[in-house]
């Protein structure tokens, strides 16, 4: 790739795919991936945020969105989208959750162990570490990496 110009998300994609070929380790993370973006969203809305923000809607877990929204927007337009729907998504789980459990860091905080580990057992049976202990900026691409497959799916252009 010539390093003068910036990634496109194909790119990304691209670079993130080489540590992604084996079976298992693609189908741990078709259950993982959206379920750690679930999680670290809801996590982040469980952190206390001062009243008045709530009034408008406003939790960590928006706050910290903007600029990965902006992140995906800047690389693709339909992948930002379908990310804030996603987005969206996992904070009204979250919604749903935190209504029927007092508290939900230890449910968030146990699961998320569970799901980094199969993680790690997909890489290591695909022998190849994780893309983002090269570039942390992996870890967003992971989620759009997904919806890239189903885009390619459907014939979406992204």
């Amino acid at each position: 790739m010539n390093k003068n110009r910036a990634l496109t998300m194909q790119d990304w994609f691209d670079l993130y795919s080489v540590s992604h070929q084996n079976p298992v380790n693609k189908r741990f993370h078709w259950l993982c991936v959206p379920l750690i973006y679930w999680i670290v969203v809801g996590m982040l809305a469980s952190l206390p945020f001062p009243d008045e923000g709530r009034d408008w809607g406003l939790n960590w877990a928006v706050l910290v969105s903007v600029p990965a929204m902006l992140f995906y927007w800047r690389l693709s337009p339909p992948v930002a989208s379908a990310m804030v729907t996603f987005t969206g998504v996992c904070l009204l789980a979250h919604e749903l959750i935190s209504s029927q459990m007092t508290t939900t860091w230890w449910f968030y905080t146990g699961l998320f162990v569970v799901l980094w580990i199969l993680q790690f057992v997909g890489h290591h049976i695909e022998g190849k570490k994780p893309s983002f202990l090269k570039d942390i900026q992996f870890l967003l691409i992971g989620p759009a990496w997904l919806i890239g497959h189903i885009f390619r799916r459907f014939n979406i252009r992204y």
